[in-house]
């Protein structure tokens, strides 16, 4: 199927389309690429954001936006590993059976499927700047992307036997 055809599917249903992930069986490099992409959205949806302020500060673009692509593309997905393996772990606490992968899988997928909403956020934050707009969107991010996480966390963390 189609990433995006997947993300739409997702915010029907997120466990449903992290156990057809699963299904097609252990890629690392299925859940890098996603991770990748997810956090190549979240650098894309900094922009506006990043530009608006170095029009208003007259800071350089260019280091701007060099230190947003060193932020989320090379440390942000360093960190997602150790976030998903931390999830991992609580979810054993509380009786999950899943595999490190699947932690893995859940969290990475939630960053690319809820990205439509970052990328509004960064509209809104390049466009209108601060404030309740941008305060609405943002809390809008972080609960789609925390009921995917949740869900598909939940979902990864069955047993798989």
């Amino acid at each position: 199927m189609p990433v995006t055809t997947d993300i739409l599917a997702t915010y029907r249903g997120p466990g449903r389309v992290i156990n057809r992930l699963l299904e097609m069986g252990q890629r690392e490099d299925r859940a890098l690429a996603i991770l990748m992409a997810g956090c190549s959205m979240v650098f894309v949806a900094q922009m506006p954001r990043l530009a608006r302020e170095a029009h208003l500060t007259g800071q350089e673009l260019n280091m701007l936006l060099g230190g947003a692509l060193l932020g989320w593309v090379i440390i942000a997905p360093l960190m997602f590993y150790i976030i998903a393996a931390v999830s991992h772990i609580v979810a054993q606490i509380f009786g999950g059976r899943g595999e490190w992968y699947g932690a893995r899988l859940a969290l990475f997928w939630a960053l690319l499927a809820a990205s439509p909403l970052l990328l509004l956020q960064g509209l809104v934050a390049g466009f209108i700047g601060p404030g309740t707009e941008l305060n609405i969107v943002g809390g809008l991010w972080v609960a789609v992307f925390s009921w995917f996480w949740i869900s598909g966390l939940r979902q990864a963390e069955r047993s798989r036997a």
